[in-house]
């Protein structure tokens, strides 16, 4: 569960050791969600009248086309994540990395801020393996497949260039 009752928060810290799953609902069709679920642990507690501090660890795995050769490609995220919560009107709530809360809210759900967090994390892009050669320009071959037999394409813009160096 990564909802908390606010009034049990103002008295009290809680601890996290829960999952978040690739299959809830906070996730968007765009983002990269995770292939299993998300580890999350940490503490929430008060800090102050209307606010609260979380402190703790995402831990978790996406699977992204390689950004050479278009195969799945596996990252492991690890974020270490500090986050606010503040009602609407206090003086931080204009901060960016302040969570607003509804005044009248009775539960704080961490799952929005987590999901934001995992998309900071995660990787923009990923490789399958260090040496991926990628797709040929001219075929579109995987030539992690071995070589695909297309001549070598020379671009005669760069002769200039290869008679300098060869002096």
């Amino acid at each position: 569960m990564l909802s908390f009752d606010i009034r049990s928060l103002e008295s009290h810290a809680v601890s996290v050791n829960e999952w978040l799953s690739p299959q809830d609902a906070v996730w968007q069709s765009s983002d990269p969600k995770p292939t299993e679920p998300v580890h999350v642990t940490g503490r929430i507690s008060a800090a102050g009248p209307g606010r609260f501090y979380w402190h703790g660890r995402l831990e978790g795995d996406v699977v992204m086309p390689c950004r050479r050769c278009l195969e799945d490609a596996r990252a492991h995220v690890v974020d270490d994540a500090h986050l606010i919560f503040a009602e609407e009107g206090d003086e931080d709530t204009d901060d960016p990395d302040v969570y607003r809360l509804d005044p009248q809210a009775l539960e704080l759900d961490l799952r929005p801020a987590l999901r934001e967090q995992w998309l900071l994390a995660a990787p923009q892009f990923t490789l399958c393996r260090e040496d991926c050669p990628g797709l040929c320009p001219t075929c579109g071959a995987d030539l992690n497949a071995g070589p695909c037999g297309c001549a070598t394409a020379v671009d005669s813009r760069w002769d200039d260039l290869k008679k300098t160096n060869s002096r």
